[in-house]
């Protein structure tokens, strides 16, 4: 099965601005979103998208097809990205907190709503981060359970670990909230 970025690529290394459209067009909204919920920060997600972009432009010309899909290699570069500035909140302590995105659904949809989606976010955010990458890929990235554990360079048993015990610690984070 060959890579469907294959040819897209090329036409990226030959400076093609068209194909650099069409790349930016085909994986912005899926480094997008697995960025902000990484990080819970738009802004610093835009950030790691358009390093990610800048190096794809770098890597196009040397980029080899077979080993790994280019779209896994954009995922674990952007997803690597994504750590580095997480461990930079954790050894730069602030004065103040920082801003937390609203990923619930659009105010006319009701306040209980927003609280949900405020809920189930920090519930992700207070998942290792591990696990909170597992369900960020499986679940909102839609990646297989092959292809995901792939990415994060685990065995398919030691992803589906990290699902379960993510599963279990949202569940019983977000307990009250489901009806009996």
């Amino acid at each position: 099965m060959g890579d469907p970025d294959e040819a897209l690529l090329a036409r990226v290394a030959d400076g093609d601005p068209a194909a650099v459209r069409a790349l930016v067009a085909r994986k912005l909204p899926r480094l997008l979103s697995l960025a902000v919920r990484m990080l819970g920060d738009a802004a610093e997600a835009e950030d790691v998208a358009q390093e990610t972009f800048v190096r794809a432009w770098k890597q196009a010309r040397a980029w080899r097809p077979g080993v790994a899909k280019f779209d896994t290699w954009m995922h674990r570069v952007a997803l690597n990205l994504c750590y580095d500035r997480l461990r930079r909140r954790r050894e730069a302590p602030t004065d103040t907190p920082p801003e937390v995105v609203d990923d619930g659904p659009a105010p006319d949809r009701g306040l209980q709503a927003m609280e949900t989606g405020e809920r189930v976010a920090a519930a992700m955010r207070a998942l290792p981060d591990r696990q909170r990458e597992a369900i960020v890929l499986c679940h909102y990235q839609e990646l297989s359970n092959i292809e995901a554990a792939a990415l994060m360079g685990v065995s398919v048993e030691a992803l589906e670990s990290l699902l379960s015990r993510g599963r279990r610690a949202l569940r019983a984070a977000l307990a009250d909230m489901v009806g009996d």
